[in-house]
């Protein structure tokens, strides 16, 4: 498929720049235009909880900024880094999936994430959105939250500011229209962030979010590996990266079946973080 092609050869253009973490846990998020590197001990994702969703029993912290009335953008404080922790008490964990949706992928998931009644966050791409509306749609009906990953997942560090902003606003405008709301949360492709990222997220109302653990599932390891990185990453605050589209996803598809109940056996709540009133 054209499109998984075009994002595996990104991928292993830059996997010699380590532009994404390695392994584990503390992937290095990777900033351009001179900015400090920022280290990833646990990015949150996630405009919204839907309705059928409980409060959740975290917060994100810091959360600033509220939206001005008129459904206008949200004017958040410009960050230097991604936010980087789940907190609050018990044992939360969160689940998160860029790159898609894919019809042949991401259905499966949703499957397996609804078969245990647990929420997910989506960070998606444009140019499969627009092909996939009905799995936006979907995902607004089970609860879970869906966040903007740009629409051709560029690498953004080496792109003009006014190209930056259409990747961004272009992909929140195909959300908006397939899921229902304007997102509320922006993940850098490759995580890689710079300075304009930072601005033009903050002025679209959206806060960046990074991720603890990256399954590297898009160097497709084995469905084994991905299971153990998540069970051996696993603590609270951990959000987890993985892949639901950008190549073959099946190890994900396949890996998600034997975590997630060994997550929640371990006592661990998947979550999303509540919507920012606005």
């Amino acid at each position: 498929m054209e499109k998984d092609q075009l994002f595996t050869r990104r991928r292993m253009l830059l996997g010699s720049a380590a532009v994404l973490g390695a392994a584990g846990v503390g992937g290095v998020l990777m900033t351009g235009g001179g900015d400090q590197a920022a280290r990833t001990t646990a990015g949150l994702a996630g405009p919204q909880a839907r309705q059928a969703l409980k409060p959740s029993a975290f917060r994100l912290q810091p959360l600033i900024g509220s939206g001005p009335p008129h459904n206008a953008p949200a004017r958040l404080k410009v960050r230097h880094q991604p936010i980087m922790r789940i907190t609050g008490k018990g044992r939360h964990m969160m689940l998160t999936f860029d790159d898609g949706p894919h019809p042949d992928y991401t259905p499966h998931i949703l499957d397996t994430l609804a078969k245990y009644d647990v929420r997910a966050m989506f960070f998606v791409c444009g140019e499969m959105a627009v092909d996939n509306k009905e799995l936006l749609a979907r995902m607004a009906e089970e609860g879970h939250v869906v966040g903007n990953h740009t629409w051709t997942h560029p690498l953004l560090t080496e792109m003009a500011r006014e190209d930056i902003r259409d990747e961004i606003e272009r992909t929140s405008d195909v959300i908006e229209d397939a899921y229902g709301d304007r997102p509320q949360w922006f993940r850098a492709p490759y995580g890689a962030w710079n300075r304009a990222t930072f601005q033009l997220g903050a002025e679209m109302g959206m806060e960046p979010m990074a991720w603890t653990v990256d399954t590297t599932d898009w160097m497709t390891p084995g469905t084994g590996t991905v299971v153990k990185r998540v069970e051996h990453g696993a603590a609270p605050g951990v959000v987890i990266l993985s892949h639901d589209a950008g190549g073959d996803r099946t190890q994900s598809v396949r890996a998600i079946r034997e975590y997630l109940p060994y997550l929640l056996d371990h006592g661990y709540h998947l979550t999303v973080p509540p919507r920012r009133m606005t």
